[in-house]
């Protein structure tokens, strides 16, 4: 059976006005073509001759047939030369060929079947099977056009599938544009510190998000969040939650609360989680959740306050090169009502590295499956211990595409690293 992928049903029958099958007659014998066209004219079919292989294609040119009826030995272009040449001529279009022989030779056979013949009938030709071939090959031509009409509405629905998906990846594009803007700052100096921000979706749009804001009078608020999923429904939901956290509008970011005189101050981070969890659960109809952590940085004192919603463990990387594990792991925001959240306390003296990274990294797999675990990035970490700021962000992903094996990612990724400096010299 041939490809049938690229063929054009309207090419099939071109000009067609009935539903007859056409039949073209080729034979170098007047007599012959008089026996065989009268004989299907009575049966129903719309007959066209030709004296000559030559003819026959300049027929076909005119008026493509459904079914080709050829002497094999004829002078000049005998009937596999035409077959050949029939076949290049109709390219899309398919119609059944059948060769009259006496040749019965399987060699023979095989030589004609290789030039493009579909059936064969011995002469001298006996009508009953020549009506019984000829209604055998009309099943063949059914069964072509309908594939024929089956590729045309497959190519038509692939187009319009092609043309959704290059819309939806347009889209994706603007929509991962606007979840970048969430990001407007990848690096900020404080005087007391400095920080770095890295946020890389597995694909157009994801479901993490970091960010900070300014949370009083030399208060510094850090946030990760790692909602459940990926895509474009996970992406808008943390388009909702940077509302709750909102470094541009202050009287909007849970995070936040105001004091006796009514100047902003930080909330207590177990306090603003809650209150995040609450909102959530009351306001969104969603069945994603997240994990959040979220900290509030003394940029005088390097006294940083944390509450951990299910995120991983916040490392920190001592001046002396010492790698520590902070957290109490916590209930992930989104689940259950009433949830409540610990707070914990740490110090970082000048020097100090502070990084909030989403689970991306930890649970990112090698080659064979296995993750990288807590302490596989310990390790990473570790031998970063020269680079700073954006650098040491940038020496964190190239680590783990060396460690993957590859630069693309099954999850999101998403970190934060503040590092501390002395407030006096800046």
């Amino acid at each position: 059976m041939r490809n049938f992928t690229a063929i054009q049903p309207n090419r099939l029958q071109p000009d067609r006005t009935d539903a007859r099958t056409r039949i073209l007659v080729v034979d170098d014998s007047r007599l012959q073509r008089r026996l065989l066209t009268g004989k299907l004219a009575k049966w129903g079919y719309d007959v066209i001759e030709a004296a000559s292989g030559e003819e026959a294609l300049r027929q076909s040119g005119q008026s493509f047939p459904d079914m080709v009826l050829s002497d094999w030995m004829m002078p000049g272009m005998n009937g596999l030369d035409l077959c050949r040449a029939f076949r290049e001529l109709s390219g899309d279009r398919y119609a059944y060929f059948i060769l009259l022989t006496s040749k019965r030779e399987k060699a023979e056979v095989a030589v004609g079947l290789h030039s493009g013949a579909d059936d064969f009938l011995s002469k001298p030709v006996d009508f009953d099977e020549l009506r019984a071939r000829i209604q055998a090959g009309e099943r063949i031509i059914d069964i072509q056009r309908e594939l024929a009409r089956s590729n045309h509405v497959i190519r038509e629905t692939l187009t319009e599938l092609q043309n959704l998906y290059d819309s939806l990846d347009k889209d994706l594009q603007e929509a991962k544009k606007l979840q970048q803007s969430l990001l407007p700052e990848r690096h900020r100096i404080f005087r007391g510190g400095t920080l770095s921000l890295m946020l890389r979706s597995s694909g157009h749009v994801g479901g993490d998000l970091v960010g900070f804001f300014e949370a009083g009078p030399r208060k510094l608020g850090l946030f990760g969040i790692d909602v459940s999923g990926h895509g474009i429904s996970s992406a808008l939901m943390t388009a909702r939650l940077a509302g709750y956290l909102s470094s541009a509008s202050p009287e909007q970011n849970v995070a936040l609360t105001r004091d006796k005189w009514g100047d902003l101050i930080p909330r207590p981070p177990a306090e603003a989680i809650h209150a995040i969890n609450e909102l959530v659960l009351n306001e969104m109809d969603t069945e994603h959740y997240f994990t959040l952590m979220l900290a509030n940085v003394d940029l005088d004192s390097g006294l940083v306050q944390i509450a951990q919603a299910g995120h991983p463990h916040p490392l920190i990387r001592r001046n002396t090169g010492e790698i520590e594990q902070f957290g109490t792991g916590g209930f992930p925001v989104g689940l259950m009502s009433g949830a409540s959240y610990q707070q914990f306390d740490i110090q970082m003296a000048p020097g100090d590295r502070l990084l909030i990274l989403s689970d991306g990294f930890t649970e990112c797999p090698d080659a064979s499956g296995k993750m990288l675990g807590e302490e596989g990035l310990t390790a990473i970490v570790d031998s970063l211990g020269g680079m700073h700021d954006e650098a040491f962000l940038s020496g964190l992903l190239w680590k783990l595409s060396e460690f993957a094996g590859a630069s693309d990612f099954p999850d999101d990724l998403s970190g934060i690293m503040f590092q501390r400096n002395d407030p006096a010299t800046g």
